[in-house]
């Protein structure tokens, strides 16, 4: 899945060098491993993840590295970073799941758990604002990419009367609603496609589902966490937690309702979270990450691999685009951790 830098090739031959990086984040999490009571050293370290020797150096220094993740799909954009962070796996994991990512993505201007029996009141922290045009153009929404909605969806839309930012709200929280309660029942089966206009669909349920299929590693190291993921709503495996969350996020410069499932696995040897985003609003149709946070040093190698799918990327000039959308994703992440840093020196 990782494609290796030119100053290791000498170091790893090529079948070792295939999802080398997620080989390491998820054997080292497995409580089963080999490697459980044996961490690699600094020299294994860097042949898994074909890291050049200077930049285990800058990873030490508390620099951001990154590494490419192979892309399967003309509409797939996918970044990875690691950082070394002085503070333990379980300190690191506290910050992200405590401070719920606000004080660390400048983009989310809210967001909350949702509860296991929510109505549309679990989502008022998203809302159209009176006088803002986003909400007009919302109840006004035709099939396109402007909005990700179904074919349903856009039809309750249009038999809407009422006007009004009031209006547009309450009619996009029953959508969350019906969105996240549709993913509890039947998981990726259950995500309905957004309606393009002229009988085409993008398919977000497909793609994490092709994205989830592709995590080959996963499914070797953690079979029983691999099939809940994938076959969701089933039962989660001892030594996970989930959650489900809504976020309220600048996308493009727009207000995006996003729905997130998030699991935590945690062992002696790290933490691994995986979370998928299942709806999101408008620019992109899908997400799925993993983080892992591993005892490195006096602190913790952290990994965050991003995977995004998006109509954006697609078709003509898709090789220029891809470009600019992997810089993008990359400077976001790097954002990110260096925020994370911030914090933990705090």
């Amino acid at each position: 899945m990782v494609k290796k830098y030119a100053s290791v090739s000498k170091l790893m031959n090529k079948k070792n060098k295939t999802n080398s990086w997620l080989i390491l984040l998820l054997a080292l999490n497995y409580s089963g491993s080999v490697w459980a009571d044996n961490l690699p050293s600094a020299e294994e370290l860097s042949q898994r993840l074909g890291i050049s020797e200077q930049n285990i150096s800058n990873l030490n220094k508390g620099e951001i590295v990154s590494f490419d993740v192979a892309e399967s799909d003309e509409k797939e954009l996918a970044a990875g970073v690691a950082m070394y962070l002085p503070a333990a796996p379980a300190k690191v994991m506290d910050v992200i799941k405590n401070k719920n990512l606000l004080s660390i993505d400048g983009e989310i201007t809210s967001e909350g758990t949702i509860p296991s029996q929510a109505t549309a009141d679990a989502f008022k922290g998203f809302a159209f604002k009176s006088g803002n045009e986003e909400g007009a153009k919302f109840l006004a929404a035709q099939p396109g990419s402007e909005f990700n909605l179904s074919t349903e969806e856009f039809r309750t839309l249009h038999s809407i009367t009422s006007a009004g930012a009031d209006s547009a709200t309450q009619a996009y929280r029953n959508i969350l609603l019906q969105r996240w309660q549709a993913y509890q029942k039947n998981g990726l089966k259950g995500i309905a496609p957004y309606d393009r206009g002229n009988g085409t669909e993008a398919n977000p349920g497909g793609e994490l589902q092709f994205a989830t299929q592709d995590s080959k590693i996963l499914s070797a190291y953690f079979p029983e966490l691999y099939k809940a993921w994938l076959n969701y709503p089933v039962a989660l495996p001892n030594g996970t937690a989930e959650s489900f969350i809504w976020r309220n996020r600048q996308v493009e410069s727009r207000p995006t309702a996003i729905l997130l499932h998030r699991v935590i696995y945690s062992a002696q040897t790290g933490e691994l979270v995986l979370s998928r985003q299942f709806y999101a609003g408008h620019s992109y149709n899908s997400n799925q990450l993993v983080i892992a946070c591993l005892p490195y040093l006096d602190g913790s190698l952290v990994f965050y691999a991003n995977r995004t799918f998006t109509d954006q990327v697609a078709g003509f000039g898709s090789g220029l685009k891809h470009s600019i959308g992997q810089k993008q994703a990359k400077s976001e992440i790097t954002k990110l951790l260096k925020n994370l840093h911030r914090i933990l020196k705090k």
